[in-house]
C-alpha cells in the first residue's frame, strides 16, 4: 500500500506558523505519512506581486520544518519555467513516487472558492484528494463547488483546527516599519530575515 503525502503549496515569504500547523494538523487528521512543502516558483493568479527569489523561500523552509520528520521541502515548482500550475505539479510527484501513493492537495477555503479558475480542474480532482481548512474570514459554501464539479465531493475531506491569523503580507509590512515578528513564525526564520536583510527595501 502506498503512502498518503500531504502537499502544501504557496509562495511562502516568508513561512510562518499559520502553514506549519495546517500541515501538522493534517498530518495528524487524515493521517499522512509525509507533508511536502512546496515553495511556487510564479503563481498564476499573483503573476505581477514582487516575491522573494527561490532561494531566500527554500532557506526560510529549510530552516522552519527542521525537526519535524515528516515535513519535506519540494522544489519541483521551481525546476519548469512559467507559471507553477498545481494540476502540472500532482502529476509530476505522481511520477516521482510509488505507485499507489495517494495525495492530499491541502488549502484554505478561500483557495477551494477559486477553484474554477484553476487550470485543468477536471483533470486536477483526478490526480489527487483535498484536505480544506475553514479560512477566518471565509464564509464558504462548497455546494455550488460540487454541482459544477461533482466529482469534487468524495475528493474532499473538511478539516477542523488551529485558525492562526497570520499572513505573510502582514509580516512583510511588520519588517518593513520594524515591528516584531517574534511567535508568529520561527526562531530561526525570523534570524533569517534579519540576517538577509529582507522585505526592507
Amino acid at each position: 500500500m502506498g503512502q498518503r503525502i500531504g502537499v502544501l503549496g504557496g509562495t511562502f515569504d516568508p513561512v510562518h506558523y499559520g502553514h506549519l500547523a495546517i500541515a501538522e494538523e493534517a498530518r495528524i487528521q487524515i493521517p499522512l505519512q509525509a507533508v511536502l512543502f512546496v515553495p511556487a516558483r510564479i503563481q498564476p493568479l499573483r503573476q505581477g506581486e514582487r516575491i522573494s527569489p527561490p532561494e531566500h523561500r527554500s532557506a526560510m523552509l529549510e530552516r522552519a520544518i527542521l525537526g519535524n520528520p515528516a515535513f519535506r521541502l519540494s522544489r519541483v515548482e521551481y525546476e519548469r519555467p512559467g507559471p507553477s500550475y498545481t494540476v502540472d505539479t500532482m502529476a509530476l510527484l505522481r511520477d516521482r513516487y510509488p505507485r499507489g501513493s495517494e495525495f492530499y492537495f491541502i488549502l484554505g477555503s478561500d483557495a477551494m472558492a477559486d477553484m474554477p479558475r484553476w487550470k485543468d480542474i477536471e483533470r486536477l480532482i483526478i490526480l489527487c484528494r483535498f484536505a480544506a481548512f475553514t479560512r477566518p474570514g471565509c464564509d464558504f459554501d462548497p455546494r455550488n463547488l460540487f454541482l459544477q464539479f461533482p466529482l469534487l465531493r468524495d475528493r474532499v475531506v473538511f478539516l477542523g483546527g488551529p485558525r492562526l491569523e497570520i499572513s505573510a503580507s502582514d509580516l512583510r509590512r511588520r519588517v518593513r516599519k520594524g515591528l516584531p515578528i517574534r511567535y508568529q513564525t520561527p526562531d530561526a526564520v525570523e534570524e533569517y530575515i534579519r540576517s538577509h536583510r529582507l522585505y526592507l527595501d
